[in-house]
């Protein structure tokens, strides 16, 4: 029962308040990986899902399908990101993992993804406490864990795979790819606050 996540996280360090200059990389010895990559979900079968169990069943208690489910294809967390050494604080690149189509926000080689991306972490109720804190405020993953809701956006509720988009919650035609944007240069493409 798990679901795998494709971006890098790369450890900085801060230097002053806050502000876009103040995250800088650091050395490659203290760099860590992490990240998510996204499964389409169209797969999923919903014969296979019970109802509404996003509110009835504990993350540990679901089936393989039902996690799968649960992700709202938004891609924010494709995104790669610089986490501040010394805070923890994560901040967003509008730089995506090489596998995301930021058209669909679907990884484009799901199956094979670690074969491109090694250091994807396979996320599951098991793991999903250390990884929280990295993911987004809305991912139904993050949210679950802590005891929220669900969006009314997500699909599970909307009833629709397309209200994530119609949203403006996924990050749907902003991206740039890893391969367009050198490691040195993310810096420059960070994202204000949360995509």
């Amino acid at each position: 029962m798990t679901d795998t996540h494709c971006s890098r996280k790369r450890k900085t360090s801060h230097r002053g308040g806050g502000n876009k200059g103040s995250v800088r990389q650091a050395s490659a010895s203290a760099k860590g990986k992490a990240g998510r990559s996204r499964r389409s979900n169209d797969g999923v079968d919903p014969s296979a899902l019970r109802p509404r169990f996003w509110e009835r069943v504990a993350l540990d208690d679901m089936t393989p399908a039902e996690w799968e489910a649960l992700c709202d294809g938004c891609g924010k967390c494709c995104l790669n990101k610089l986490e501040d050494e010394d805070t923890g604080e994560v901040a967003y690149t509008r730089i995506a993992c090489r596998l995301l189509d930021d058209a669909t926000c679907r990884c484009t080689h799901y199956d094979i993804r670690h074969q491109f991306v090694p250091e994807c972490v396979t996320l599951s109720p098991e793991n999903i406490s250390t990884h929280a804190y990295w993911m987004p405020d809305t991912c139904a993953y993050r949210l679950l864990a802590e005891g929220k809701p669900l969006e009314p956006w997500h699909y599970l509720v909307s009833g629709s795979q397309d209200t994530v988009h119609s949203a403006g919650i996924s990050v749907q035609g902003t991206t740039l790819s890893e391969f367009d944007v050198p490691e040195e240069e993310w810096e420059d493409h960070l994202i204000d606050g949360e995509p």
